[in-house]
């Protein structure tokens, strides 16, 4: 399946409508990817919602150890995690209604975009939300 052209307009519309992002894959060390992209994030107002099995809490938030654990909506499921896991991951998005499923720079999993794309998820692959942010949105 081709990848949805999702433009500049596109993404600043997710960014500037989108309250609570789980982040899947969330590691505890703040020297990685995924501890840096949610610290922004939760900087910039969002609600970061740190998804680790592994651990209590993460960025002074609770950690969960699936999405389908948290209490509350998740607008924008924002995976870290190897391909082979983000099926599963898209499947857990779309039992608890999130909208968007946000995958990292390097992870395809075309099946789990087939997935959420079908239940009606905008699916954003292969764009860090940081990096988008901070292009489109934050004040330089």
């Amino acid at each position: 399946m081709a990848p949805e052209n999702l433009t500049d307009a596109h993404l600043k519309d997710i960014l500037n409508n989108v309250k609570n992002i789980a982040v899947v894959g969330i590691s505890t060390n703040p020297s990685k990817d995924s501890h840096a992209v949610a610290a922004y994030l939760k900087k910039q107002g969002y609600h970061v919602i740190p998804v680790n099995p592994a651990a209590e809490e993460i960025l002074g938030e609770k950690s969960y150890p699936d999405l389908q654990s948290i209490k509350g909506p998740v607008d924008v499921v924002d995976v870290f995690r190897r391909p082979e896991f983000v099926s599963e991951i898209a499947d857990q998005a779309i039992k608890i209604g999130a909208k968007v499923l946000w995958l990292q720079l390097g992870i395809h999993n075309e099946e789990a975009v087939k997935k959420a794309r079908e239940a009606g998820m905008t699916v954003v692959e292969d764009h860090c939300m940081m990096a988008e942010h901070s292009r489109l949105i934050a004040r330089k």
